[in-house]
């Protein structure tokens, strides 16, 4: 199997700790030594060892540096963002360069917080046995354990295999509105589209061909590019999520439930619920003096102190960055707040 760990990323969502020069997957954010990337490349590394890293150049020096046991051929830079549909072009357009076009490629998410690795190793060989075995695009999706309204969603189909519960694509649902991710929770009959998926080069290209002909089209135009052309015939791509330029469009998709726990740590939420709290809820990190707070997460990144009081269901984060002082169950408008701050 060969792994390809997309570390892009905006750096909105989790300002000011996460800027768009050093995006949230470059940070130390669940209280320990590791960043989120370098989380995701311990994992890969338990299934193979020909990991590649995909990231854009305002970034590529950080992921370098995060990750020196990987040699510089490791690395693809795009000139920069373009989405993820051309960010996966320019992994296969790279890889097939360099091993058998028939060899299983994964697709993962440098910032995604996952626990349980013996679960995510099991899932991605079953995705990579099955992708093998029938030579289609295999997705993974995680089972939901709530009703959130901030991801896409897998409806599954028939079962294709009992022993893995394997199943067919039925549908793919944009973001719904709670009472309809509600209705899907109850039903289980949907999983979470976390953008994992796995098949080899010549997959990809049959797919392309058929169902999405300008990816095709672009993927050949990088083969044939010079290294003095590459990065003006890289820009001139549309900007597209692969999902809407591809995987969306291709009948006979699978997908395998992830035997894991996963977050995306797209809000202060879900980074509270990662780091855990005390017994009144509340995570505290750096110089900070609270008093009669519950669920919250406050953190310091200041010599000069920081005192909370009397206050419930906050996120209080002090960085060189910026301050930001949220409720935290409506810290996913951050993003937004921070897209203005950054074009003032």
């Amino acid at each position: 199997m060969i792994i390809v760990i997309i570390a892009g990323g905006s750096g909105t969502r989790l300002w000011p700790l996460s800027t768009p020069d050093y995006p949230k997957h470059l940070l130390k954010l669940n209280g320990d030594d590791l960043t989120l990337l370098q989380h995701t490349y311990e994992r890969a590394k338990l299934l193979t060892d020909k990991i590649y890293v995909v990231s854009e150049s305002s970034h590529i020096e950080h992921v370098k540096e995060q990750l020196p046991e990987l040699n510089k051929d490791s690395f693809i830079c795009e000139p920069a963002r373009r989405g993820t549909a051309n960010c996966i072009i320019a992994a296969l357009q790279y890889i097939s360069t360099k091993h058998d076009n028939d060899e299983s490629i994964a697709s993962i998410h440098a910032d995604h917080y996952i626990r349980d690795t013996a679960g995510f190793v099991y899932s991605f060989k079953t995705a990579q046995d099955t992708s093998i075995k029938t030579k289609r695009l295999v997705l993974v999706g995680v089972e939901p354990d709530n009703p959130s309204t901030a991801f896409g969603y897998i409806e599954k189909g028939n079962q294709i295999e009992a022993e893995n519960f394997i199943f067919d694509v039925k549908s793919f649902k944009e973001k719904p509105d709670f009472d309809t991710a509600k209705s899907y929770l109850r039903s289980g009959n949907y999983l979470w589209n976390c953008g994992y998926f796995v098949a080899s080069v010549n997959t990809f290209k049959e797919k392309m061909k058929t169902y999405a002909p300008e990816l095709l089209d672009s993927l050949n135009k990088l083969d044939s590019a010079n290294a003095s052309d590459y990065n003006d015939v890289y820009l001139d791509f549309e900007n597209i999520a692969i999902e809407y330029a591809l995987i969306e469009k291709v009948p006979d998709l699978i997908v395998v439930p992830a035997t894991f726990d996963w977050m995306d740590l797209g809000s202060f939420s879900d980074l509270a619920l990662a780091i855990g709290g005390d017994k009144d809820g509340n995570s505290v990190t750096g110089n900070v003096e609270i008093e009669e707070v519950e669920n919250s997460l406050i953190q310091n990144f200041d010599k000069k102190p920081l005192a909370v009081i009397g206050l419930d269901n906050i996120v209080v984060i002090n960085s060189p960055n910026g301050i930001l002082i949220a409720r935290k169950d409506v810290s996913q408008k951050v993003g937004e707040v921070s897209k203005r701050i950054n074009n003032k």
